[in-house]
């Protein structure tokens, strides 16, 4: 009888960016940050700013979640703002598009947040960051969060 070669295993599949099970925000923040090289700190500090650590956190202007991402944003990103996990995710790839988009500006963290928070449209408009006083703030909390987070204890 014709013997059937065996067939090759599959590999197996890549570990999940996190176990399974309850995860925090700092956890989510920790995996984004892990999946678009951008430091931990840095996403928990726009997490802060943006939602205060609540998963399901809703703007009057209709931003949603940990990252509070416009429902167009995330539909771009193509994540689901409702679920914290993608929202931390698709917030952390925008941001990481939004850098790669001012690099090589010495501004580039001040005008990717300044995107994040007004939208690259004003950014670009007043080329730099908007004299919103939203905007000025919300940069202001993030970069302040960031240096605390970053200070020697």
């Amino acid at each position: 009888p014709p013997t059937v070669a065996a067939e090759k295993p599959l590999p197996p599949p890549p570990p999940p960016l996190l176990p399974p099970g309850p995860k925090t925000p700092v956890d989510l923040a920790a995996a984004a940050a892990r999946a678009f090289a951008l430091p931990e700190a840095f996403i928990r500090s726009v997490m802060r700013a943006e939602s205060d650590f609540q998963p399901h956190a809703l703007s009057p202007k209709g931003a949603i979640g940990l990252m509070q991402l416009m429902p167009e944003t995330a539909r771009s990103l193509g994540v689901n703002p409702h679920d914290p996990e993608q929202n931390a995710l698709g917030g952390a790839k925008y941001l990481r598009e939004l850098l790669t988009r001012y690099a090589g500006n010495p501004d580039q963290v001040l005008l990717a947040l300044a995107a994040y928070n007004a939208g690259p449209g004003a950014v670009e408009k007043y080329h730099g960051v908007p004299p919103y006083p939203e905007t000025r703030n919300y940069i202001w909390r993030v970069v302040n969060q960031w240096v605390k987070e970053n200070s020697p204890r």
